[in-house]
């Protein structure tokens, strides 16, 4: 099914230790090498999720050997974890929770990646934007989440929507 051509990306996949004991994290870790390997056999994105497990999913993909598109959905790491996935040319994928007061390293890492890097979110149901934090989210708030990003990255709202489209593009391809 992977192979199929309507099937852009493979994930989400990752890696989630949230509540997870460490038997269960190494079924995690198993599950999420199959998943690489399986979107490098295909030659498509691999979409991750990482909540709390940062260095375990960085270190899997060294060990593993990343495919030539990842992107980690929901972005949650700091400055440092940004400039390591630049260095590696990852695509980071930024969600409402860039908006909110008390995550300024989402800003810090959303201004140090590079513009052919970024992504933005819309699907992340319980991150949403200010200043409706605390409703569902949809795809209708993504305009919150991009003026911010914008505002962070000192660049107009067009400007920076226009990159995130060519962005869309290499990763997941022309949709028709």
């Amino acid at each position: 099914m992977a192979a199929h051509p309507r099937v852009c990306a493979i994930g989400e996949t990752g890696l989630d230790f949230f509540r997870t004991a460490p038997e269960g994290q190494e079924k995690q870790i198993y599950s999420f090498k199959r998943h690489i390997q399986i979107s490098k056999d295909v030659n498509k994105a691999l979409m991750i999720h990482d909540r709390d497990a940062h260095r375990a999913v960085l270190d899997t993909l060294d060990e593993v050997g990343a495919p030539e598109k990842v992107v980690f959905h929901c972005y949650s790491g700091d400055a440092d974890m940004a400039r390591e996935c630049a260095t590696k040319g990852f695509y980071l994928s930024f969600a409402g929770t860039v908006t909110f007061k008390n995550a300024p390293h989402l800003r810090e890492a959303l201004a140090l990646t590079p513009l052919n890097r970024i992504l933005v979110e819309t699907d992340s149901p319980f991150l949403t934007p200010m200043p409706n934090r605390g409703l569902l989210n949809t795809p209708a708030q993504i305009p919150n989440t991009l003026r911010v990003m914008a505002e962070v990255r000192a660049m107009s709202l067009d400007e920076l929507c226009q990159v995130i489209v060519e962005n869309t593009i290499r990763v997941y391809g022309e949709f028709h």
